[in-house]
């Protein structure tokens, strides 16, 4: 049984590889390529669809954006996945019923939008897809995406649609996932889409939260987005480096360890 398991693995993750290089599969020629029958390789096709891999279409299959995006968006939240909610889970702390929050995108974000559902009556603005979803589905609550260009693969908007949006909303805190804290350098991250959409967001709340794991503390991402002085309180792990955190403390940044 193990090693028809293993078989049956393999056979998949290669399909899989094929629909990432090819966009597109048919049955009769992965029948032939993978030496299996075509009622296998259907068989294989119908459970890589249940998994959101692919979509099913007569002769074989195709891969969509919708389910390629998801996928890598789910790869990416697992990795880290307890630290991530640690971190969420003290975020959302901070937070009060009837509080308006600005949330700007990346898997910390999602996990935070997962933990503010303990809430009732916010007001949510963010310029992303996933925490928009998930924190729309609560009746108390009030989402608005804001509405712009799209980073598919990182499921976020961006541009000056979303700038100008922005400016109509005051919020009591911004919420913010970041890719570099660094005591000297500042705060940076890796999406220049977002570099606008972040400093807009840090201006038109009363109070700023970084949320980022202690993978991300001393680094410096590819942009700067503000200095530390303009952070007033960043949430991370446990685990982060004792000489870190006194560094970062001695910008006067409220630390709070998840």
């Amino acid at each position: 049984m193990p090693r028809q398991k293993l078989k049956i693995d393999t056979r998949r993750n290669k399909i899989i590889e094929i629909l990432n290089r090819d966009g597109q599969v048919k049955v009769s020629k992965l029948s032939e390529e993978l030496n299996a029958t075509p009622v296998t390789i259907r068989s294989d096709l119908d459970a890589l669809e249940r998994d959101g891999y692919l979509e099913r279409i007569q002769g074989g299959a195709v891969q969509t954006a919708v389910n390629y995006y998801n996928r890598e968006f789910i790869q990416r939240k697992r990795l880290g996945a307890n630290v991530k909610k640690r971190i969420a889970a003290a975020a959302a702390e901070l937070i009060h019923d009837g509080d308006t929050i600005l949330l700007n995108s990346g898997t910390t974000v999602y996990f935070t939008a997962v933990e503010l559902k303990r809430h009732k009556n916010l007001r949510i603005v963010t310029n992303s897809l996933t925490a928009a979803i998930e924190l729309g589905s609560v009746p108390s609550f009030h989402v608005i995406l804001l509405g712009g260009e799209i980073n598919s693969r990182d499921s976020f908007t961006y541009g000056s649609d979303v700038l100008e949006q922005l400016k109509r909303y005051r919020a009591n805190y911004a919420i913010l996932s970041i890719d570099g804290v660094c005591a000297e350098t500042g705060i940076s991250t890796l999406h220049a889409e977002e570099v606008m959409v972040e400093r807009m967001m840090m201006e038109r709340a009363n109070e700023t939260i970084i949320i980022a794991d202690s993978n991300k503390l001393e680094k410096e991402g590819f942009l700067y987005v503000c200095d530390t002085q303009a952070v007033d309180r960043l949430v991370t792990n446990r685990e982060a480096d004792p000489s870190i955190i006194k560094k970062l403390r001695e910008k006067r940044i409220k630390i709070i360890l998840g």
